[in-house]
């Protein structure tokens, strides 16, 4: 296992954030080349410090009910609409700003706004449409957005309530909502907050944040008809300008490969267990680890061809939503757990099972029997 040098000073970190604090803390120090982007990633990591008590302890807001059978379909219908609700921070940092946007308005005319208006809805229609999920809880509750957050703020962050979009710096992060996989990938936060609970930490903050990075995938590739072999694979593509050399946050299919620039550094994500980073930042490494998990689905997907949302995403969702994860459980039992779900589902020696285990296989992770 690989130890990560601890930044100095540490850095605090944003629970459910797009952008994990040691990739701030780099562009922080980065006042020669980016001054613009240092002075905001400073902003943004003393911003993003605070951190609610319940996420830490895999603990829903206490609006937040807890699915008590996650596995009986809501059998929705195609006719299921979203509710939709966008609002516009105005470059303050209260939420929830300004209501620009309902459900049926005509788009605003602020490229932000009509973005997140637009990344919510497909968003829903994957999970209403694939999962049978009617929005986050469900059960058909509203799909909350806050544009314009703060000033100049690198990151988007799922705050237990609704999503909320930064602008970027302009020399380093474009605006957030510019990538559809950020969309999906903070609103899955609130799918796994209702349902596994998994705590934001070591093992299982990087299943968490792997489950986020797989339905963040999902959406755009539903959304552009993209089947498993022509996707990117790519989360938050799109947020870099054009000055970083770098394609995307994260690289599912090729972890560690997604960013290499000489300000940024290189991406640090491992793609196999034998390379595990141990690190107290970032939760114990909860956006460096989730690389692990992501290749193994992105792996399975490919092998099983086709549409990723018609075998392996249905695979994930059932492990999810089954009530058997708990909220410390790591990559060893979730990977058990996805392997009895596709067994279920699909058979046994079902060609989705084999590939599942393989793949699991294939990044260091030897999935154990399932728990009784």
């Amino acid at each position: 296992m690989t130890r990560m040098p601890r930044p100095t000073p540490p850095s605090p970190a944003a629970p459910h954030a797009i952008v994990p604090p040691w990739l701030l803390d780099r562009i922080a120090a980065a006042d020669p080349q980016y001054p613009t982007a240092a002075e905001a990633a400073r902003r943004s990591l003393l911003r993003d410090g605070p951190m609610r008590e319940w996420r830490n302890a895999a603990e829903p807001p206490p609006f937040a009910e807890r699915e008590t059978d996650a596995r009986t379909p809501s059998i929705l219908a195609e006719s299921v609409r979203p509710d939709r609700r966008i609002s516009d921070a105005g470059g303050e940092e209260s939420l929830p700003g300004r209501l620009v946007r309902r459900e049926g308005e005509p788009p605003t005319g602020d490229t932000a706004a009509d973005q997140a208006y637009d990344g919510l809805g497909e968003t829903h229609r994957l999970f209403a449409r694939v999962f049978d999920r009617d929005a986050i809880d469900g059960a058909g509750g509203a799909l909350e957005a806050t544009v314009h957050f703060g000033d100049h703020y690198d990151n988007a962050f799922w705050d237990g309530e609704r999503m909320v979009f930064g602008d970027g710096d302009g020399e380093v992060f474009r605006g957030f909502t510019e990538s559809l996989s950020v969309v999906g990938h903070e609103l899955a936060h609130g799918v796994t907050e209702r349902t596994a609970r998994l705590r934001y930490s070591g093992q299982s903050g990087a299943l968490n944040e792997h489950i986020s990075d797989v339905f963040g995938a999902l959406v755009e590739q539903y959304a552009m008809g993209q089947d498993a072999a022509a996707a990117t694979w790519l989360i938050g593509e799109g947020v870099f300008t054009s000055a970083v050399q770098g394609r995307a946050l994260r690289d599912m299919l090729n972890p560690g490969t997604a960013y290499d620039d000489d300000v940024l550094g290189r991406d640090p994500q491992p793609a196999h267990f034998r390379d595990y980073i141990e690190t107290t930042d970032d939760n114990g490494g909860v956006h460096l680890n989730s690389g692990i998990p992501n290749r193994a689905f992105a792996l399975a997907a490919r092998e099983l061809g086709g549409f990723a949302w018609e075998h392996a995403g249905r695979i994930w969702y059932d492990a999810l939503t089954s009530g058997r994860l708990r909220p410390t459980d790591g990559f060893h039992v979730f990977a058990a757990e996805t392997v009895r779900a596709a067994e279920q589902r699909y058979g046994a020696d079902s060609r989705e099972a084999r590939a599942v285990d393989a793949a699991w296989r294939e990044v260091g992770i030897e999935p154990p029997e399932p728990r009784a």
